[in-house]
């Protein structure tokens, strides 16, 4: 692992867009109409309330009706909880707003898009029989997740493949540079943040290299990097240098519920051969070429072999959305023969979707903690907990599991460090032991558990994770990349601060107040 304390830090590589192109850029007039849109609506239910005097009476009798039927839907309840406050407070505005919500505006189509590109793909992504009876015969430990992953999400388990663990970004810059030079046929990106500077200046390079080699070169990044990263032509500029590039729910000037559903995913296909995963995103900091809150570690994977499959068809959904005709089988390897040795163990990738009604990595999650016989450790940057995935870290914690949680030292978002001090009371007396990355900012999303099972991948603990995004990560079983992982947290250790049952009970008045009310709110954050 590099060495935190002396690794050079450069702060000014990146070229920087200047101050009136980000204010007159498109998406600054874009952020302007859909504040002056919000600012409408909010005028408008503002005079409706007006007529209240006149309406009390209904207005009552539609927040009982109201709450009655939120208390009944299949939401989660801090969720629930959150519209009840706001339909208590403004009820008018409140059941507009949830309505609004509902409704989907402008996402409905997109939604119908997506869950039939979903349903063609489900033949490319089958799992033999034969291993299908193995996993129900011989791993009784595994075999329950697996059967859900492929039943209900339609994530098979592979074998034959092999994987590299990245406990800092700067490893995976250097194996990422190493593998896109290797390319022969096609190149696939799809990131949540991508931003100029020197990692991904150099990445374009390579690029642009072979895709006049006649390499098939496709960028997917999200659309709020339009927004104070990227200009909103850069999809241009980089169709110039022979790339394909897509802008993921750009956006724009009208109001729309997708705008809540962001492409939080990392992943790098090369050849269907090779794949990466995880957290680190192609922008300076991710690599300690920018400093922005001191250290910033973070942690990916790298698969070779049959499991790469998956991560080529998460891709080819998103980017065939838009596609009239997609195409999908000469991007996919046929999968190796299995002798059914096993040696490398299992993994399965697997992605999550705000489209359906599954937190797919809420769920993975929760099985770790809930059948974790030894320990659970995670690396998570944020910690806003439902009370489901509290209960079962604190439940763990009670029954003998040695569950740990680092977190950032140095904090990207005071309200998500507020909101993370307002859990630490809680899970400390439940005897989970909580630890902050001194030297900086932690965005590895990582568990390990037993020394059999890990997850690396792109899912925060936190409501826009486990249940607004497009995310995505591996899971891994018996596999020799769980005891790097293991590895990664012990080294880890030491560099924290551990956050003491006292600590955690003495904090500021000001620190529990700001987290209590903002934890009325944190579900729509």
């Amino acid at each position: 692992m590099p060495n935190v304390e002396k690794e050079p830090v450069s702060r000014n590589t990146r070229p920087r867009r200047g101050v009136w192109s980000i204010i007159f850029g498109r998406g600054a007039v874009a952020l302007l109409l859909l504040l002056v849109q919000f600012g409408f609506l909010f005028v408008l239910f503002g005079r409706l309330q007006q007529y209240s005097i006149y309406l009390t009476g209904a207005v009552d009798v539609l927040s009982v009706v109201f709450l009655t039927y939120l208390l009944n839907t299949r939401s989660n309840p801090s969720i629930k909880l959150t519209w009840c406050i706001i339909i208590a407070l403004v009820p008018v505005f409140g059941v507009l707003l949830y309505l609004f919500i509902t409704f989907d505006l402008g996402h409905r189509t997109e939604q119908r898009v997506l869950q039939g590109v979903v349903a063609e793909c489900a033949p490319l992504m089958d799992q033999p029989q034969e291993l299908t009876d193995r996993l129900h015969r011989e791993e009784p430990g595994f075999w329950p997740l697996a059967r859900y992953l492929r039943e209900v999400n339609g994530y098979p388990v592979y074998e034959n493949t092999d994987a590299v663990y990245f406990p800092q970004g700067e490893d995976k810059y250097e194996a990422m540079l190493r593998e896109l030079e290797k390319a022969e046929k096609f190149i696939f990106l799809e990131y949540f943040i991508v931003e100029e500077g020197e990692m991904w200046d150099s990445v374009v390079q390579i690029l642009a290299r072979k895709a006049a080699q006649g390499v098939d070169v496709r960028v997917l990044y999200d659309g709020t990097c339009s927004l104070l990263r990227l200009p909103a032509s850069y999809p241009k500029k980089l169709r110039a240098l022979g790339l394909q590039c897509k802008i993921f729910a750009p956006i724009r000037p009208f109001i729309s519920t997708s705008y809540n559903n962001r492409d939080h995913r990392k992943i790098l296909v090369v050849d269907g051969k090779v794949g990466f995963t995880g957290g680190v995103n192609l922008a300076d900091e991710y690599i300690n070429r920018r400093e922005k809150f001191g250290h910033w570690k973070d942690a990916s994977v790298l698969l070779r072999g049959d499991a790469v499959r998956s991560l080529t068809v998460m891709f080819l959904r998103l980017w065939n959305a838009t596609e009239r005709q997609r195409v999908y089988e000469p991007y996919l390897l046929p999968l190796a023969a299995s002798d059914g040795a096993s040696r490398q163990g299992y993994v399965i990738p697997f992605g999550d979707s705000p489209m359906d009604d599954e937190q797919t990595g809420e769920m993975v999650y929760m099985d770790m903690l809930n059948t974790a016989r030894d320990y659970v450790y995670i690396m998570t940057p944020y910690l806003i907990l439902d009370n489901e995935m509290l209960t079962a870290l604190t439940f763990a914690a009670r029954r003998g599991i040695d569950v740990r949680l680092i977190l950032p030292g140095i904090p990207d978002k005071k309200y998500a460090n507020l909101l993370a001090k307002s859990h630490y009371k809680v899970l400390t007396e439940a005897g989970v032991r909580i630890y902050e990355y001194a030297p900086g900012f932690i965005h590895s999303k990582v568990f390990v558990s037993d020394d059999a099972k890990a997850v690396v991948g792109t899912i925060n603990l936190d409501y826009r994770s486990l249940y607004l995004h497009f995310e995505c990560a591996a899971y891994f079983y018996k596999s020799p990349i769980v005891g790097d992982v293991l590895r990664d947290f012990e080294e880890t250790f030491p560099k924290c601060r551990e956050i003491t049952r006292q600590d955690a009970a003495n904090q500021k008045l000001s620190t529990r107040l700001a987290g209590a009310l903002l934890k009325a709110a944190a579900p729509l954050m």
